[in-house]
C-alpha cells in the first residue's frame, strides 16, 4: 500500500525550484563564455582541468572518467576531439598496458592558463560577486552537505576543504 508522499513545503518548493532553475541555466552561462574565448565546452575545459591538475598532467582514461563524471565512451569521444587539436595525448599506461593515460600536452596547458583567468572572472561575475562573503561561507556549507549525499565518495570532487586557492 502506497504511503502518501511527503510533499514539499512552500520555502521548500521555492529552494528546490531555484536549484534546478541554476543547475539549468549555469552549464550553459560557463560553455557559452568557454566557446568564445576559447572553443571549448564546459566539458571540454573540465578534461583539460583536471589534467593539468594531475601528477605529471597525466591521468588513466578510468580516472579521468572518474573525475569528470563521464562514461568511458563519452570521455574517449572528447578527448578524441582534444587530441585533434593538438591539446591532449593518449598513451598506453607504463603501469598496465591494457589501460591508457590522458596527458595534456604543452598547447593544451597553454590553452587552460590562458583561459583559466575569463573562466574565474565568469565564475565570480555569475556566481561568487553575486553574493556577500557570509552567503559564500553559506553555499560552501550548503555544497558540502549536498556533495557529502550526492558523492560520498569523492569521486567527483576532492574534500572542499582540501582544496586550495585557485
Amino acid at each position: 500500500m502506497p504511503t502518501d508522499p511527503h510533499w514539499l513545503s512552500p520555502a521548500e518548493l521555492r529552494a528546490w525550484l531555484g536549484l534546478v532553475a541554476v543547475a539549468e541555466l549555469l552549464p550553459a552561462q560557463l560553455d557559452s563564455q568557454l566557446q568564445r574565448d576559447a572553443g571549448l565546452t564546459h566539458y571540454e575545459y573540465q578534461v583539460l582541468a583536471m589534467l593539468s591538475e594531475a601528477s605529471g598532467r597525466t591521468l588513466r582514461m578510468s580516472a579521468l572518467a572518474q573525475r569528470t563524471n563521464a562514461t568511458l565512451p563519452r570521455l574517449s569521444h572528447v578527448v578524441k576531439r582534444l587530441e585533434s587539436r593538438g591539446l591532449v595525448e593518449r598513451t598506453p599506461s607504463p603501469d598496465d598496458r591494457r589501460a591508457t593515460d590522458a596527458h595534456l600536452t604543452a598547447a593544451g596547458w597553454d590553452l587552460v592558463v590562458d583561459t583559466a583567468p575569463g573562466h574565474v572572472a565568469t565564475a565570480r561575475d555569475l556566481v561568487v560577486d553575486a553574493l556577500s562573503p557570509e552567503q559564500v561561507t553559506q553555499l560552501e556549507d550548503l555544497m558540502r552537505t549536498l556533495l557529502e549525499r550526492l558523492d560520498p565518495e569523492g569521486r567527483l570532487t576532492p574534500p572542499l576543504d582540501e582544496v586550495g586557492p585557485a
